[in-house]
């Protein structure tokens, strides 16, 4: 009787089903952005293309620099770097001065991601950070507005991209008017808060509306989050958490009050909810594990995010609901664990 050459492995979990490391994921994720980007240069023009490759050189020089002080091996191979700096840059106006968007990259990379030990172990999307980080330090820079589609988009800058560091920005309203005929330097989520004025869905759809320079490519945005999503690449549950819940708190708002509420539509489309929902919530390292944990989590961020926009002082409230669910992960995951097999519940 001959011995086999058959051999038994036992291995405990994770179980790696598929070959797909974090560099291929994340260079999908960047494909996926490209179009959003690539939209919002076409809407706002020179600027608009500044500001985008400010934050992403600011980023990756950060990461290289940060990585050599600390004697570690180069990351910028995995692609972190890059989504950070893309995303930071869609979630500014236009507008904003280069040397604040540099300065929003370099606390994106060491505030929101070096601080925690790089990649996989931050607890906060480092995009959201660099931009909360800013947005507490250039409040004037970061809510001023200019209008989409100028026609002088391509001729020239809009005059506060170049304002010199630690120098305040030129006041732009009479410039931004003279751009477009009618401009009010509000966004819609401003304009219906302030003025209770709905604007209308097709000026989302169509990048008419006045936002960050990649919060009005809803549909882009949509087809991205798909594309993640058919690749396996994203969690699909948790932007249709965070889309489902905040249009059903809205529904429920405009049933109570229609002439002050707007419809659910406009409060997914507005904003940079779709951004956030579809690129930001979903950040691997910074959302839950479990199946349960991720419908709560986005559940969370949804009704936040109505929330503040509906009665907390401030007109948009995505990045703050998002950093708020990113801070109960941890709490997510562990009260929402499935029980071992063969275990009692309330056991260990």
């Amino acid at each position: 009787m001959t011995k086999s050459n058959f051999q038994l492995e036992l291995r405990t979990s994770p179980h790696v089903k598929r070959g797909v490391s974090v560099e291929r994921i994340m260079l999908h994720v960047v494909l996926a952005l490209l179009p959003v980007a690539a939209f919002s240069v076409f809407q706002y023009g020179l600027s608009a293309l500044a500001l985008l490759l400010t934050t992403t050189a600011t980023c990756l020089l950060a990461e290289r620099g940060i990585n050599r002080m600390a004697g570690r091996e180069s990351t910028l191979g995995d692609w972190s770097a890059a989504i950070t700096g893309l995303l930071l840059g869609l979630t500014l106006p236009p507008s904003f001065p280069l040397w604040m968007a540099a300065v929003a990259g370099l606390a994106a990379i060491g505030l929101g991601k070096a601080l925690f030990g790089g990649i996989g172990f931050n607890v906060f999307n480092p995009a959201l950070v660099g931009r909360a980080f800013v947005q507490a330090a250039f409040p004037v820079a970061i809510t001023t507005w200019v209008p989409a589609f100028s026609a002088e988009r391509f001729m020239g800058f809009i005059p506060t991209t170049f304002t010199a560091p630690l120098m305040t920005p030129p006041d732009i309203t009479a410039w931004a008017k003279q751009a477009v005929d009618g401009f009010t330097g509000a966004t819609p989520l401003a304009r219906w808060k302030f003025e209770t004025y709905f604007t209308p869905a097709q000026d989302f759809i169509s990048g008419a509306a006045t936002a960050s320079a990649g919060e009005s490519t809803a549909v882009l945005i949509l087809l991205g989050g798909l594309y993640l999503a058919a690749r396996r690449f994203l969690d699909w549950r948790i932007p249709v958490a965070v889309l489902g819940s905040a249009a059903l708190v809205a529904w429920a708002f405009q049933l109570y009050d229609p002439a002050r509420y707007p419809e659910p539509l406009f409060v997914i489309l507005s904003g940079g909810l779709m951004l956030g929902a579809v690129f930001m919530a979903t950040d691997m390292a910074t959302s839950p594990v479990t199946p349960k944990g991720v419908w709560i989590y986005g559940a969370l961020i949804g009704v936040v995010t109505v929330m503040i926009r509906y009665f907390g002082g401030l007109t948009e409230g995505v990045m703050y609901a998002i950093l708020i669910g990113n801070a109960c992960v941890p709490l997510i995951d562990q009260y929402t664990q499935p029980r071992v097999f063969g275990a009692q519940r309330g056991k260990a």
